[in-house]
């Protein structure tokens, strides 16, 4: 396991490289989010899936949430209908994760059985630049054990997750104690469902 420190308001571009690095080789990242820090791996590559779900102990046939970069990243692996995307311009890019159907067009691991993918544009400039840089989604799974409560600090991941750990730990000091993202189900745009507030 590898540490890098950041300042995720102004992350250097040789900074950028080595995590960009990592992710190329499927590997999988402990990251600072706009919410709290997350675990994640490029969305595309079910190796790396299947080892964010070792890492957090997570059951199979929960699915995991995915940051694109923009509107039209998202459009390329989940249906969006014209009036979703006016219902999504009001919370993207933003703290909101949205459940749509899916194109079938990332690793079935991902959608964890349900045939859906959960997206979210995250407000973070890090994360935009990186998810461009990689030219894939992110998977974003909260940094914890499942059913614990989340990492805040990232120099405790290693004794917090004992052998089982992420290839690399991108260190950008304490986060304030923020909620994790807000959840709505926007398959039916005419029965919008809040599953997460």
């Amino acid at each position: 396991m590898e540490y890098i420190h950041v300042d995720k308001e102004r992350v250097m571009k040789d900074e950028m490289d080595v995590v960009k690095k990592f992710l190329l080789e499927g590997k999988v990242i402990a990251y600072p989010t706009d919410t709290v820090y997350g675990l994640g791996c490029r969305a595309d590559s079910a190796e790396a899936v299947r080892r964010v779900y070792r890492i957090k102990r997570r059951k199979s046939y929960k699915p995991l949430i995915i940051l694109a970069s923009s509107m039209a990243m998202a459009k390329k692996y989940v249906m969006i209908s014209r009036r979703q995307e006016e219902y999504l311009s009001r919370y993207w890019p933003g703290p909101v994760t949205v459940i749509f159907e899916s194109k079938g067009r990332l690793p079935k691991e991902v959608e964890g059985g349900t045939g859906s993918l959960a997206f979210r544009v995250p407000d973070n400039d890090f994360l935009i630049k990186l998810i461009n840089s990689i030219r894939s989604p992110l998977v974003s799974t909260s940094l914890n054990i499942s059913g614990q409560e989340p990492v805040r600090d990232p120099g405790l991941v290693k004794q917090y997750f004992g052998k089982i750990c992420p290839d690399l730990i991108v260190d950008a000091g304490m986060l304030k104690r923020r909620k994790a993202s807000k959840l709505i189900d926007l398959r039916d745009i005419d029965s919008v469902k809040i599953v997460r507030k």
